[in-house]
């Protein structure tokens, strides 16, 4: 059964952010809410996480997760981003967006799929999410919560529980959260290309095609 903390979406209570922390850094993996919707994951160092992520979402393997990381210096440090790319992220970030870039060589290979260069990430606009990033002083490895059954997020945290409590180690109980997932942009090439419309605005980018 996880370990339900109820803490507060503007003003986390650090006691309780440092305590989840530490759960997820001993290989737990927890629920926690993001700028765009509740989320599953884990610490980057996890050993086992990155498979429970994958069991609890019930995708078999086969959905990519994202790279939460604290800032863009964090950012950087995993993916290649020029300086055309750096003016964008600086822009848009923090924010619900999930930005796809070719993966350094700091990103651990267990993290990409053999077939593959890109990673995605993103610097999410949460109070609670930026606490628990900043006390792992990791990134963590994370996946939307969507139902199989409806293909819609819950917003709802009581829902949220009763469907994951016994499967995960920590569930952040911060309110009601967002039913719309991130926009997703591709700048792994030249041109930044929209791959997904989300709750991110983009109108302010120049050049997207």
């Amino acid at each position: 059964m996880a370990r339900r903390l109820e803490i507060h979406p503007t003003h986390p209570q650090q006691r309780l952010v440092r305590h989840a922390a530490d759960i997820l850094r001993d290989d737990g993996v927890g629920i926690y809410p993001t700028d765009s919707t509740y989320a599953v994951g884990c610490a980057l160092t996890a050993r086992t996480g990155q498979a429970r992520i994958h069991q609890i979402r019930g995708d078999a393997g086969t959905h990519f997760l994202t790279l939460l990381c604290r800032d863009l210096s964090e950012l950087a440090t995993y993916a290649r981003v020029d300086n055309q790319a750096y003016r964008l992220l600086r822009t848009l970030t923090p924010g619900p967006y999930t930005f796809i870039l070719q993966a350094s060589r700091e990103l651990p290979k267990r993290i990409l799929d053999p077939k593959r260069k890109t990673i995605g990430l993103r610097i999410p606009d949460h109070p609670v999410t930026q606490g628990l990033l900043s006390e792992l002083q990791v990134p963590m490895l994370s996946a939307s919560l969507i139902s199989h059954d409806t293909a819609e997020f819950d917003a709802d945290p009581a829902a949220l529980a009763d469907r994951y409590a016994e499967r995960v180690d920590v569930f952040i109980d911060a309110g009601a959260c967002g039913i719309e997932p991130t926009t997703m942009l591709d700048l792994s090439t030249a041109d930044a290309r929209l791959v997904r419309q989300g709750k991110g605005d983009v109108s302010r980018v120049i050049n997207l095609r």
